[in-house]
């Protein structure tokens, strides 16, 4: 059984071994192995110039890496937490997303940022927040989030290939979730979603996180006859619409799901694109699972923050309402 962390540690190690130019590096990714060890035994493996410990200085290690990357290497920096990376939003915005525009393409900055992000797992203040529209909204950023062991060593191992500036947001609570899997393994690629189950009655749309959420909110539906499709988006940017609309001309009715606050959330660009390409096919509004729009709470009552299955199957219930 491979844990995600163990297909990120192996998609890192590969990717660190089959190109002397990518570069590791982080608060305690090379000694200490990462908080979560997802960087564990790369420094003894490949050495302290490749795997190495930065300051905390968010802003620093983004800029490093921009630097580093106009001199030829693909770095690979890593964001401890996903509230950590604010500080660096500055080098993110101004310069990581918009240097190759600026440039009119004679530089390129092969930077792939790894951030732990998105909550589930008890933990404080700026440790578990859901970040992804900040940079969805940045023109000149991919972003990508694997839900499954399988998509997170191949969504990475693709993303350190690539020419573009990548935010790649890891979901902490799908960290140790296991599936029997043989390394190195190749998924659909980034800008394609996949139907993780089929569904007749509605669809349901998550991401990271959220995906594990919606299959259980259709497991649950199935015991009261209800036939739900999910969809996982993989990355937010590129996005996939055509297979969620596809998806909806099917069933007619869509649930989207997120950890993130509400208001100009993912499910709110994604309910405007699914109105806009299947408004005559829609049994009901599109409907959305997520946060709310407050900070981030104390870590005993984030169960009660953070969308549930019974969030999700009201949503449900609200959509099969229309008839």
């Amino acid at each position: 059984m491979t844990t995600m962390v163990e297909a990120i540690n192996a998609a890192l190690r590969d990717s660190l071994a089959d190109d002397e130019k990518v570069l590791v590096f982080g608060q305690d990714v090379g000694r200490l192995g990462g908080v979560f060890r997802v960087t564990d035994g790369l420094q003894d493996r490949f050495g302290p110039n490749r795997c190495f410990d930065t300051p905390l200085a968010e802003s620093a290690i983004v800029g490093t890496a921009i630097g580093l990357a106009m001199r030829g290497f693909r770095p690979v920096p890593e964001i401890q937490f996903d509230g950590f990376s604010y500080p660096a939003f500055e080098q993110i915005i101004s310069h990581l997303a918009k240097l190759r525009n600026r440039t009119r393409g004679a530089i390129t900055l092969p930077i792939t940022l790894r951030i732990p992000s998105h909550g589930g797992v008890g933990a404080i203040e700026h440790h578990s927040e859901s970040p992804e529209t900040y940079f969805v909204h940045t023109a000149g950023l991919k972003v990508v989030t694997p839900a499954t062991p399988a998509d997170a060593y191949s969504l990475l191992r693709e993303s350190i290939s690539s020419d573009d500036p990548i935010v790649f947001l890891e979901p902490k609570r799908r960290y140790y979730s296991t599936i029997d899997l043989e390394l190195p393994v190749t998924t659909e690629p980034i800008g394609r979603a996949v139907i993780r189950r089929s569904g007749t009655d509605a669809t349901l749309v998550g991401y990271g996180p959220s995906t594990g959420i919606a299959l259980d909110a259709a497991d649950a539906a199935a015991d009261e006859g209800i036939s739900l499709e999910v969809i996982d988006l993989r990355s937010l940017v590129p996005l996939d619409i055509h297979t969620v609309v596809e998806s909806v001309r099917r069933t007619g009715r869509c649930v989207i799901v997120h950890e993130a606050a509400r208001t100009l959330g993912m499910g709110a660009e994604l309910a405007a694109l699914v109105q806009e390409h299947a408004f005559y096919d829609l049994e009901a509004p599109v409907l959305r699972a997520t946060g709310f729009d407050t900070p981030n709470p104390p870590p005993r009552l984030e169960h009660h923050w953070l969308p549930d299955i019974d969030r999700v199957l009201d949503c449900v219930e609200q959509t099969m309402a229309h008839r």
